[in-house]
């Protein structure tokens, strides 16, 4: 489980990379979890996301169907950040 608000990651170089995690997500159906998170560093306001084991390791999103199920718990969360800042 991600308990911690900052994940770490080896990038392509193998240098540790500090990101933060901006939430997580449960798909019963699937019975998988998702990590959605993002480079403080990276001023393109980029998100990325993959789903994680019980461990907290880090596994890739494999499907188109599981991409379209993340994309729309992501434009849900955009959209109710946008309605908490107004």
């Amino acid at each position: 489980m991600l308990e911690s608000n900052t994940l770490y990651v080896n990038d392509e170089n193998g240098n540790e990379m500090e990101l933060e995690i901006l939430f997580t997500f449960e798909n019963d159906e699937i019975g998988k979890k998702y990590v959605v998170f993002a480079d403080p560093q990276d001023e393109s306001g980029e998100v990325y996301a993959s789903a994680y084991d019980e461990a907290g390791n880090l596994l890739p999103i494999e499907t188109d169907a599981e991409w379209s199920m993340v994309e729309e718990v992501l434009g849900a969360f955009s959209q109710d950040e946008d309605s908490d800042s107004e």
